[in-house]
Parts: C-alpha cells; sequence; structure tokens
C-alpha cells in the first residue's frame, strides 16, 4: 500500500489530499484547496495523476482547504462516490456554490482589464457547474459504522470536534490477507468548547496522519479568552469604537454570537449594534440550527432556557451588498463579523479600509491566519498594509483570541494522540507550519516514544 501526500505536506497548512493506493483500489482522503500564499493558484492547478484510476473520496470535513478541489474532480471527468457526513455534506454544498461563485466574479473583474490591455483572457479554477457536479457525487455516511467505500477498504467516520459535521476517518485496509489500519485525523478542535461535542478518537492504528496547525503551543484557556473578549467589547462600547472581526462563515460566526448572546443574557454586556455582514455566515447559522444532534450538553442546555433570538435582538443579518454599504453610516460602538476569515478577500475589506487607520477600532481575529494573507499582516502587527491598492495605517488595536480558534492545541493533540500510543504506530506529522511540525514530532517522541515522519508534498509513503 502507498499513500501520497498530494496537500499539507512540507510546512504548508492548506490543502489537504492523500492518495491511498492498495493492489485492489485507490481512494482520496479529503480534496482540499490550497489558500493564502501566492503560490496557492499555481498549486490548485492541479492534474488528479492519470497513472491512478480513483474508486472514492472520503472527507474529513467541509471546509475549502479540504473539500476545495473536489470540482477538479468533476472537471476532469471523474465520477466517483464521495462519501462525507450528512453535515459535512450540507455545508459542502454551500461553501463550493461560494467558492465558484467568487471565482467566476474575480475572474471576470480581471478579465475586464485584460481585454483593455488586449490580453488573453482567463478562466476561473472551476465553474458552478463543475462544484454541482462535484456534490451530486457526495454520498451521506453515519458516524461510527464502518462503510466500505472501495474494493478491500472499509472507512469509519469519529467525531472531530473541529466544525459542524467534521470528523476523523480510520481506513481498514485489507491486503494480501492482511489487515492494516490508517486514521486521518482531519482537523481536530479543542476540547471543551463550546456548541459541539468534543473529538472521540479511535484506539487502534498501523500509521496517523495528525494534523499540526498549533502542534509547537497551546491556545490561551477558552474561559480566560472569554473574559479577554468581554473585556474588549466592553472597552469598544465605552469609547463608541468599531469591533471588525474576520469571520470564518462556518464556525467562528456562530461561536461569537453565541457568546454575545450568553452576555447579553448574562447582563455582561449592554446590548448594541450587531452585524452578521456574511451571507454564508447567515445560511451556515441555519444548518448549525438543524443538526443539534452534533452539540454539545451545554449548548443543549443554553437553548432550553431562551432561544438565541432572545438575546440577539439587535443582530442585524446583512445580506445583500447595499445592507453591507449601510454599515459605514452606523456609528460605534457596534460589532461587524464578516468574511473572508483570512482577509484574503470578500466584506471585510471595505470594513477594513474604512476603519483600521482610526484608533478607536478593535481588530479580533479568532483564527488561524496563513502565510501571505492580509490576516497574517495585521497579526504580526504591521504598521500599514494595502487594501484594493490604497495604503492604509494600521491603528486599530488588533487583538488575537487563540483560545477561539477551532483548531486543538498542542495539549489536546497529544490527548488524541494518546489514545494510539500502545498499538505503537507509524505517525505522520502534515497540516502545519515547519515549527509546528518539529514542534509536535518532539513531544510526541518524548511522550509516546513513537516515530514521526515530517513528508513534503508529493512524497509516497508505503506500508
Amino acid at each position: 500500500m502507498n499513500i501520497h501526500i498530494a496537500g499539507a505536506g512540507g510546512g504548508e497548512v492548506t490543502g489537504s489530499a492523500y492518495y491511498v493506493q492498495t493492489d485492489r483500489a485507490c481512494v482520496l482522503v479529503d480534496c482540499g484547496q490550497f489558500q493564502g500564499k501566492r503560490e496557492s493558484e499555481k498549486f490548485n492547478r492541479w492534474k488528479p495523476p492519470k497513472r491512478i484510476k480513483l474508486d472514492a473520496v472520503a472527507i474529513t470535513h467541509a471546509h475549502l482547504d479540504h473539500t476545495g478541489r473536489l470540482p477538479l474532480l468533476a472537471q476532469k471527468g471523474h465520477r466517483v462516490p464521495v462519501y462525507a457526513t450528512p453535515a459535512t455534506i450540507e455545508m459542502t454544498s454551500l461553501i463550493l456554490r461560494d467558492s465558484a461563485h467568487i471565482l467566476a466574479a474575480d475572474a471576470a473583474r480581471k478579465n475586464r482589464k485584460l481585454a483593455r490591455a488586449g490580453e488573453p483572457p482567463i478562466t476561473p479554477l472551476y465553474s458552478p457547474e463543475d462544484a454541482e457536479g462535484a456534490l451530486r457525487m457526495m454520498r451521506p455516511v453515519p458516524y461510527q459504522e464502518p462503510v466500505e467505500i472501495a474494493p478491500g477498504i472499509r472507512a469509519t467516520w469519529t467525531e472531530a470536534g473541529h466544525m459542524l459535521g467534521s470528523a476523523s476517518i480510520q481506513l481498514t485496509v485489507t491486503e494480501d490477507g492482511r489487515e492494516k489500519k490508517i486514521v486521518f485525523s482531519g482537523d481536530l478542535g479543542p476540547r471543551s468548547a463550546p456548541i459541539l461535542r468534543d473529538y472521540e478518537p479511535f484506539h487502534e492504528a498501523d500509521m496517523v496522519f495528525i494534523e499540526s496547525t498549533y502542534g509547537s503551543r497551546n491556545h490561551r484557556p477558552f474561559d480566560e479568552t472569554v473574559e479577554q473578549f468581554v473585556t474588549i467589547v466592553n472597552d469598544a462600547i465605552a469609547s463608541g469604537g468599531k469591533i471588525l472581526v474576520p469571520t470564518f462563515a462556518v464556525g467562528r460566526a456562530q461561536l461569537i454570537a453565541s457568546l454575545l448572546g450568553w452576555m447579553f443574557r448574562n447582563r455582561k454586556a449592554t446590548p448594541f449594534p450587531i452585524f452578521m455582514d456574511s451571507p454564508m455566515a447567515i445560511e451556515a447559522s441555519k444548518i448549525y440550527a438543524q443538526h443539534r444532534e452534533l452539540f454539545d450538553d451545554a449548548a443543549l442546555k443554553f437553548i432550553a432556557k431562551g432561544t438565541m433570538r432572545d438575546e440577539l435582538k439587535t443582530m442585524k443579518l446583512c445580506v445583500t451588498a447595499e445592507d453591507s454599504k449601510a454599515i459605514n453610516d452606523q456609528p460605534g460602538p457596534c460589532l461587524i463579523m464578516a468574511g473572508a476569515g483570512m482577509c484574503n478577500g470578500g466584506r471585510i475589506l471595505h470594513h477594513f479600509k474604512a476603519n483600521l487607520w482610526k484608533p478607536e477600532t478593535h481588530v479580533l481575529m479568532v483564527g488561524y491566519q496563513a502565510v501571505g494573507t492580509l490576516g497574517r499582516l495585521l497579526v504580526d502587527r504591521a504598521e500599514y498594509v494595502k487594501i484594493f491598492g490604497e495604503k492604509i495605517a494600521v491603528k486599530a488595536d488588533v487583538h488575537t483570541l487563540g483560545g477561539f480558534s477551532a483548531h486543538a492545541g498542542q495539549t489536546d493533540l497529544l490527548n488524541w494522540m494518546g489514545h494510539f500510543a500502545d498499538a505503537k504506530p507509524k505517525v505522520v506529522i502534515t497540516h502545519g507550519e515547519s515549527a509546528s511540525r518539529l514542534g509536535l514530532e518532539a513531544v510526541i517522541r518524548k511522550e509516546f516514544g513513537l516515530s514521526c515522519s515530517l513528508p513534503n508534498m508529493g512524497a509516497v509513503i508505503a506500508i
């Protein structure tokens, strides 16, 4: 059996994709898009290897860096089942359709400039039709029940606690009369984070692929981060400033909205205007509401005491561009959640342009910011940034709230890994920057005495 690293290797955090090739079948685990760096477009212009006949795809969760190349499979003529949990399929539908729309709009804008310059047009990475083709291939699977997805390959999904519908996947592969178990962590969420259930580890594995987004460090404890959030909100209320939250539409938007509802219910802050300026976040919130079976006990108890609608009467859902533009006329204090989460596009850029240069503005970074993104520049305390070609001074107070991350920190990664320790699996560390992978490798060797490999993109691992 060979496993080909087709993404998230060599210090790359995005683009997760792994080909598992046996003597009888080939399965692709995740098919993610590369994000952040200028080279991402080149990496994404990817051709599935011709020498491999693909039998199935297994998806850990819906985020674009795990699903964003699925439309390319449809584009290249592949017609294979794509297995995922029901909530992941719903979220993937939302995310891929939005991505295809953005790609088409970006290409149209660039082509207008190219036409004026007398240069040939470009084509978007994929079209809405390609996205629909990928979605037609998706098949729902339950948690905790093995499913035969290809000859000699059974797959089991278990809760990963990262986003609605997220899972780790265990492949049980029978080859030459022998059985091997390979586990892919997907993205793991922090234990005890609100709304979703905690991850549920597997206990058997011959090889484990583990993410390392925060492999070298821990987040601030969630309770302390909530206290920090409450303080920032009340400071902004007192000073009349705006709070800008670059929001991942799936997960972080729902978390921030829930925390504000909790604050208002418990009189931690006086209700003030809130704007969810993200059509995708609005739709994602509806999907969350339909899957309470995936919520943790604390979230269910909170809901039982009253609806979020009661607490969030001051929140306006901004669907149209006109709704978004009208926010500029809104004086502070107010809080604006807008995409994109890494500030590499979307409505948040317009709010940044209007407010980053004002010292009373607060910016809350609540998720991972890839190298090369505007979000990373802000986290790294850049004095100036460029937005739509214009130089903007960063006078706003930028706060990094790592405790709100949807990714497990080092301690939680080790806890998950510890469930496999007695099985002595080979460990493959991917989906992290170099320092994060090296940091996680060191503690796994120290704590469990397990050997780890840190493969580059394109590497082939034999079992």
